[in-house]
């Protein structure tokens, strides 16, 4: 499996792969990932980009489209978003997948075409035939979570893509807030350095007065908003971020990060897991973890998996274009409530 790092410096090189399987949760390097391959290939397949929901559609149509030439350009690239076969755990769907399509494919891929299988689980399932030939046929890409020890290394490169600098009082403030969320954390870094400017430094003061309204209180605020099924103030929290001009994809990241965490102390609290192995398995602040242990006595099990696929399937309404971004998470928000 290659690190993001080593598979955009090999596209950046000239060195670009048949089948890519992006593989990981972290949404950051998902994006940094296509958007260097759409880059590089600009020229090549000029606007022969296509993109496939494979919930939706079955993979062998996706090949139909693979295999057929290009038109007008050199190469065509085609990105098929959740390869749900490669689950530990099947869902159920309403398409019908050959995977022995997909498996020839691999043998023997088409020269002019770069297919982008775009998976955003954990875990796959290593026992499939499929996902060992993928492994071996294609370049699998990790796009997990970083751990902690490595947080401070990417906000500093990515406040050096901005070329500004963070002193140390900025960082602690960065990473207090967004632990290992590189997605929110870039648009965080971005707000600083249009504020600096190019070259500038980003002081402790600097950092309080633009993070001062935190996201993830705000994102707190709205788990509790929930919690008290209080619509009028959900709502509220959300139109303030709206002006803040906060992106509702954003924010669903931020509460299945909330969610997530508040999910996962409350099956560790089950197993009689006392605070500090629980900060030793989650991975976050005792804080963070005092915090979600207060709010998990107030769901069940059941209510917080409803509640992170209702999170899922607005963020998948959103990225189709089914809906308008606000109006998809203001739904979010009352269908949340409703439960």
């Amino acid at each position: 499996m290659s690190d993001i790092n080593k598979a955009i410096q090999a596209i950046q090189s000239g060195k670009v792969d048949s089948v890519y399987l992006l593989h990981g949760t972290e949404y950051y390097f998902i994006e940094q990932f296509k958007n260097k391959l759409l880059e590089t290939l600009k020229h090549d397949v000029d606007e022969d980009i296509t993109t496939y929901d494979l919930q939706e559609v079955a993979i062998q149509e996706v090949l139909t489209d693979v295999e057929t030439l290009p038109f007008f350009n050199e190469k065509k690239l085609i990105f098929a978003n959740e390869p749900v076969f490669l689950k530990t755990k099947q869902d159920k769907l309403t398409v019908s997948h050959d995977l022995k399509s997909l498996e020839q494919y691999l043998n023997d891929p088409a020269p002019y075409s770069i297919l982008v299988l775009v998976a955003p689980y954990e875990k796959l399932d290593e026992r499939k035939k499929l996902t060992k030939l993928l492994k071996k046929e294609a370049v699998v890409v990790n796009c997990n979570s970083i751990k902690d020890a490595a947080l401070r290394k990417w906000i500093q490169h990515i406040a050096g893509n901005y070329r500004i600098k963070l002193n140390e009082a900025a960082c602690l403030r960065l990473e207090a807030e967004f632990h290992s969320n590189l997605y929110m954390m870039e648009k965080e870094i971005e707000k600083l350095a249009l504020f600096v400017g190019e070259g500038g430094e980003v002081t402790q003061e600097i950092a309080e007065n633009l993070i001062s309204t935190s996201l993830n209180n705000n994102a707190l605020q709205l788990v509790d908003a929930v919690l008290t099924k209080n619509l009028h103030e959900a709502i509220k929290i959300y139109k303030d971020l709206e002006k803040m001009k906060e992106d509702p994809i954003g924010l669903i990241a931020l509460l299945a990060y909330q969610f997530r965490i508040i999910f996962q102390v409350k099956l560790l609290r089950k197993k009689g897991y006392p605070n500090q192995r629980i900060q030793s398995e989650v991975k976050v602040h005792p804080y963070v973890i005092k915090l979600a242990s207060e709010r998990s006595t107030q769901f069940s099990e059941k209510m917080l998996t409803n509640i992170m696929n209702e999170l899922t399937n607005t963020d998948t309404t959103i990225k189709r274009g089914k809906m308008e971004k606000g109006m998809a998470f203001e739904l979010l928000l009352y269908k949340l409530i409703a439960r």
